[in-house]
C-alpha cells in the first residue's frame, strides 16, 4: 500500500495543521522535507506538484494533489468528527478555518517567519512592531 505523501517545511503553520490532523486520525503518511526559505518550492519538481510554490502539498496514492492547508485538512477530516455532517456545526469549523486562514495566520506567520528564518538584521525586522 502507498501512503499519501506530504510535502511541507517542518517549522510551517500551515504543514503543522495537516501534521496534526493526521495523527489525531491516526493516519499513516509519508513526510517530505521541503526547504521553502532556501528555494526548494522554486524547483521544477515541487512546481510539477503546486505551481503556486507554497507547501503543504498532499499528494494521495493514487497521484492527484490536493495544495492549500484547510484544503488539504477538509479532505482529510471527512468522515470524522473534524468536520461534523450538520450544516451548522460543519459552517463553524469552516469559520473558524477562514478566520485562522486571512486574520490570524498573516500576522503569526509572518512574525513567525520573520523571527525564525531571517538574519536579525534584515529589513523586513521593521515589520514586527505591526505584526504584534
Amino acid at each position: 500500500m502507498t501512503l499519501p505523501t506530504v510535502y511541507g517545511m517542518a517549522i510551517s503553520g500551515n504543514c503543522y495543521k495537516v501534521q496534526l490532523l493526521l495523527a489525531l486520525l491516526d493516519r499513516p503518511y509519508r513526510w517530505v522535507e521541503v526547504d521553502s526559505a532556501h528555494g526548494g518550492t522554486r524547483t521544477p519538481e515541487f512546481l510539477a506538484r503546486n505551481p503556486v510554490g507554497k507547501v503543504p502539498v498532499l499528494e494521495l496514492a493514487d497521484g492527484r494533489i490536493l495544495t492549500e492547508s484547510n484544503a488539504i485538512l477538509c479532505y482529510l477530516a471527512e468522515g470524522s468528527r473534524y468536520l461534523p455532517d450538520d450544516r451548522w456545526q460543519r459552517a463553524l469549523v469552516l469559520q473558524w478555518l477562514f478566520f485562522e486562514q486571512y486574520s490570524h495566520e498573516p500576522y503569526v506567520a509572518v512574525a513567525r517567519f520573520i523571527c525564525l528564518m531571517l538574519d536579525p538584521d534584515h529589513p523586513r525586522r521593521g515589520e514586527l512592531p505591526r505584526l504584534l
